[in-house]
């Protein structure tokens, strides 16, 4: 285990002890994409991030408290795809453990409709994907939007939870001649994301915590 990470690590096991009274998965995919994203952040290059997801799935195995369990199936979800079979793994061990009650939605989510928000010659475009979880109905709908600059760089990362809400401000601002809004293909909208996400350039500081969320979610949009 990296000695440097331990509190880390024991900060997380604390911190995860009220994962399970959250109210739905999406809220819990994104508190572990919250904390997916401060290690992501301190690692120095992409083998220490690695290392450090190896060293925090033992100690949550080791914690086998229901937050741990949930924070297991959180990471086997939607953390990054080397990390996920050793989450699994590692939660199947806490078998007597109780789960939490929205366990069984974590990462099960499909993709709906894709916009294109344009907001002025400087500001690049702004990619909005509606994805909803499996079996929740309209409570599991939520959006990822993303702002992209011109040459194709994250700049911006949200996950937002009331989509209605922002499709009717962004009707607002086209009638107010802020910006235009058009449907936009997944698949191109996939890729532009997928590329943005993986790219060469570390993103701003506000982005990270939600990466892991994001990533997941544009995995799921169809390849062209």
């Amino acid at each position: 285990m990296l000695p440097g990470l331990r509190e880390v690590y024991d900060a997380y096991v604390r911190e995860a002890a009220a994962l399970p009274a959250l109210p739905d998965a999406l809220r819990a995919e994104v508190w572990t994409s919250e904390r997916l994203g401060t290690l992501e952040a301190a690692a120095p290059h992409a083998r220490a991030r690695r290392a450090a997801l190896g060293d925090l799935v033992v100690r949550l195995r080791a914690a086998a408290t229901p937050g741990a369990r949930a924070f297991l199936r959180a990471l086997a979800a939607i953390g990054p795809p080397e990390t996920r079979r050793a989450a699994g793994r590692a939660a199947d061990a806490l078998g007597g453990v109780p789960p939490a009650p929205w366990e069984a939605s974590l990462g099960r989510v499909a993709p709906g409709g894709v916009w294109l928000i344009q907001e002025g010659p400087l500001d690049g475009d702004r990619l909005v994907c509606e994805f909803r979880h499996e079996g929740q109905g309209p409570a599991g709908t939520h959006a990822l939007a993303v702002r992209l600059t011109h040459g194709g760089v994250l700049s911006e990362v949200v996950v937002v939870g009331d989509v209605p809400a922002l499709m009717a401000a962004a009707r607002q601002a086209v009638a107010a001649e802020l910006c235009t809004v058009q449907p936009y293909g997944a698949a191109v909208a996939g890729a532009r994301l997928r590329a943005a996400l993986d790219g060469p350039e570390a993103p701003p500081g506000a982005c990270y915590p939600a990466l892991a969320l994001a990533r997941h979610r544009a995995a799921l949009l169809p390849s062209a």
